[in-house]
């Protein structure tokens, strides 16, 4: 590595449940093993990590690394938005959707932290709507709703994943589709749509493919609508998203696009990887080839290699 290279390595204590915080000892000990320069620094409330990532790259750090889950990811590139360094995430929280799309495994292996350290980088699309930043997806809908019931003062509530499985079969049972006005491009629709998923990535929810086609790096979303629902349909729709079979649903409609409007007439919940928000009007767009990050050549399967 160059010599004046200089790692941070932003820790969320409390993601995981708890288990980033007994996993430091573990980033400080490979830290130590690869030699590197480096500080390890913990966050102390929701949006800390973005504050520490900014000062951090002001202070001469070259490569921030997100040691945590999706929200943490989150904040750290927003942090770092603008700046020229290095991101890298590592998965220390509960649904770890994002690092998949990196080629790594939810949990660090040898190999993993082997091809970590080689420091192969790519460039990652940012998505931003209402000009908060999102690195995997945004939801509206079902999947926020659930996002919504599982949150408490800004935070995940204890009991995942049991207590989330229970807030996705109420919302299946409870939840009204809203009208909305979707606009992309020239084309405009009205609808009331089940679930509205803006994918950079694939997986959302710890695990479930709802933008299956997404590459990350190509400068556009995979924009998902799940029309409205009857109450047996809902059930067969989310059974088909766990097998990865919903885009043949006739319910489904699947489109890319680099930009999008979308109105409420009410505020409503959506999420950007995972962090709550609420709004009524959402202007979205895709910032190409913004983030250069850490990857693993040789695993990442949703990512265009150039």
């Amino acid at each position: 590595m160059p010599e004046n290279t200089k790692w941070a390595f932003i820790i969320n204590p409390i993601a995981g449940n708890g288990y980033a915080k007994k996993f430091a000892t573990k980033v400080q000990e490979k830290a130590e093993q690869h030699g590197l320069v480096y500080t390890l620094v913990f966050t102390e409330r929701k949006g800390h990590a973005i504050e520490l990532a900014r000062n951090l790259a002001g202070s001469g750090y070259t490569n921030i690394i997100a040691v945590g889950g999706d929200g943490t990811m989150n904040e750290t590139i927003t942090g770092i938005m603008d700046q020229p360094v290095t991101f890298g995430a590592i998965p220390a929280g509960t649904g770890n959707d994002f690092v998949p799309i990196l080629g790594f495994h939810e949990r660090f292996t040898d190999d993993d932290w082997d091809e970590f350290f080689k420091v192969t980088t790519t460039l990652m699309d940012v998505g931003v709507c209402n000009g908060h930043y999102f690195v995997n997806g945004m939801g509206l809908g079902f999947d926020a709703q659930v996002a919504a019931e599982n949150y408490k003062n800004g935070q995940v509530k204890k009991g995942y994943p049991g207590k989330y499985l229970w807030h996705i079969i109420k919302t299946l049972l409870f939840f009204q589709e809203k009208p909305m006005t979707i606009i992309s491009g020239k084309d405009e629709i009205s609808a009331r749509c089940f679930i509205n998923t803006i994918g950079i990535g694939r997986r959302f929810g710890g695990g479930y493919f709802l933008t299956p086609k997404a590459i990350a790096n190509d400068g556009l979303f995979d924009i998902l609508h799940v029309e409205k629902l009857t109450f047996s349909e809902r059930f067969n729709i989310f059974d088909k998203v766990k097998k990865g079979v919903h885009l043949q649903d006739p319910k489904v409609q699947y489109y890319t696009t680099d930009k999008l409007l979308i109105q409420f007439n009410e505020t409503v919940p959506y999420h950007l990887d995972g962090e709550m928000f609420y709004g009524d009007r959402f202007i979205i767009n895709i910032l190409p080839a913004k983030i250069k990050t850490i990857y693993n050549s040789t695993g990442a399967h949703y990512l265009k290699i150039v």
